[in-house]
């Protein structure tokens, strides 16, 4: 239901997440470019959003009251398919699998390689291997550079500089 939505809108699915928390259930719809670099305007995902809603209330996908968020994966990218692992190759990550290996739920480290479908994580020194199946989250975690900041720095040195 919610992917040819998302296609006609130029856009992949990358995840759908539902919780029941107290009150209202959560939906969140996360959706990519068809490129994969996370740049999906804000009118797009809105867009998406107004039409996915329209189609689960009249379907009445959700029994009760809920609240429904469209975005794209953002800074802390959701690594949910096999080719958002072979992206982020190189990239720092987080992972939590569905059951323990080897003793062990929560990874944070390097993603050296994805292949065959497993996960090769360089993990405080120690080369991890997880299986895909058996991850139930993982997102990137950026990794901030002097260039994030440099326009930021920009911005203060003519501010300062014009006053006086």
């Amino acid at each position: 239901m919610i992917e040819p939505v998302v296609d006609e809108h130029e856009c992949e699915l990358v995840d759908v997440e539902v919780t029941r928390p107290r009150g209202p259930g959560l939906l969140r719809v996360i959706v990519d470019s068809r490129a994969g670099d996370g740049r999906v305007p804000i009118e797009r995902c809105a867009a998406i959003s107004r039409e996915l809603s329209t189609l689960f209330d009249a379907a009445d996908v959700m029994p009760g009251a809920y609240q429904l968020e469209v975005s794209s994966p953002g800074l802390d990218r959701v690594l949910a398919r096999e080719k958002d692992f072979e992206a982020a190759v190189t990239r720092e990550i987080r992972v939590q699998t569905r059951r323990p290996l080897e003793g062990r739920k929560r990874y944070r480290g390097r993603l050296v390689a994805f292949e065959a479908g497993v996960l090769k994580m360089n993990v405080d020194g120690d080369l991890a291997l997880i299986p895909f199946e058996e991850v139930e989250k993982a997102n990137t975690i950026y990794e901030f550079t002097s260039a994030d900041f440099a326009k930021e720095s920009r911005l203060r040195g003519s501010s300062q500089s014009g006053g006086m």
